[in-house]
């Protein structure tokens, strides 16, 4: 906890942002007001972390979010401005795979913001594929903390068997892991139930950030059998899942409707409980408040376990990125 207070990381309870790549999905430069004003809605309402990622906007895009978060983060003169946290992650990019690689991606990020990265992270392990690629990443990683040109470093996608040796190698040198980010919703507890890293997390005292809270959407009641779907890869996906998911939505719907609140707002809350921070994406008003209303209440132990075996019992889970590792 100290490390997260010291990088203004909420404690369980309070609010998180994702602004990346979702954020950029269907972007032109029409809509930095409404993004500005979704910005300054969020940091108005008690949240303080908005991660990113110097991959999201690529193209004609280069660096897009951070550039946006930087100019949205300065740009604030509302209360809590001085509790903004702005975390990045750095992407384990074939041709970076020296320490100062990394050194020089962070201070791109850092250029794009206008500030230095609160927290920086590496984005995904190249274990699966190239595990000597590896060394130099993390090293970089650790150069940064080492240097003070981040107030924290984290990891993204790494699994409690990668994780204990990552945390172990930079122990050596003095040096914390703040946050751990994985793939976590009620249609992919897999990080948790079944690898673990909550409980390692808990032991090394690393924060476990929970990435796409509400499973691409699947979770927020919005979408049904009948259609219609999101276009493309999305689409298709949304149609495999939701005959075999079913059970948990209507769960889910359930409690919502007991609770008063949506359905978003209880798959957010579960995450909360379970001792994760959520960062769902929000890039229109609609979306940012109604995420803002997962905070200042917490589910009870019978919603939890009922939500809980209702995701155990699902017949279909989201797809594993495959970056994770174990």
């Amino acid at each position: 906890m100290q490390i997260c207070q010291k990088l203004s990381l909420p404690s369980m309870g309070c609010g998180t942002w994702a602004w990346g790549n979702r954020l950029l999905w269907g972007y032109d430069e029409s809509m930095d007001d409404q993004l500005q004003a979704v910005f300054n809605l969020c940091v108005s309402n008690g949240v303080t972390l908005f991660d990113t990622g110097d991959s999201y906007g690529t193209g004609r895009l280069n660096g897009r979010s951070e550039s946006l978060l930087g100019r949205f983060s300065k740009e604030y003169l509302g209360s809590g401005k001085e509790n903004i946290c702005i975390a990045t992650k750095l992407a384990a990019y074939p041709w970076r795979w020296t320490r100062q690689s990394m050194v020089s991606a962070c201070k791109s990020s850092a250029k794009r913001l206008g500030k230095n990265v609160d927290l920086v992270q590496m984005h995904w392990s190249t274990a699966n594929y190239a595990p000597w690629q590896e060394g130099g990443l993390l090293d970089g990683l650790a150069d940064l903390y080492e240097q003070g040109l981040v107030k924290g470093v984290g990891l993204s996608n790494y699994g409690p068997k990668r994780l204990k040796r990552v945390h172990q190698r930079f122990a050596e040198r003095g040096v914390p892991i703040a946050t751990l980010q994985v793939q976590y919703s009620l249609l992919s507890t897999y990080p948790v139930t079944e690898l673990g890293v909550k409980d390692v997390c808990d032991q090394l005292g690393i924060k476990l950030i929970a990435y796409s809270p509400l499973a691409l959407g699947l979770l927020t009641g919005k979408y049904s059998q009948k259609g219609p779907f999101p276009k493309g890869i999305r689409g298709l996906l949304f149609r495999q899942m939701l005959p075999g998911i079913r059970p948990l939505l209507a769960s889910l719907r359930e409690v919502a409707q007991s609770r008063n609140k949506t359905m978003s707002q209880v798959a957010i809350n579960w995450c909360i409980c379970k001792g994760a921070i959520p960062i769902p994406g929000a890039k229109s008003m609609e979306q940012a408040k109604e995420n803002i209303g997962a905070l200042g209440w917490e589910l009870n132990s019978g919603e939890i376990a009922e939500l809980d075996q209702a995701a155990a019992s699902a017949d279909k889970k989201m797809v594993q990125n495959i970056f994770q590792t174990r």
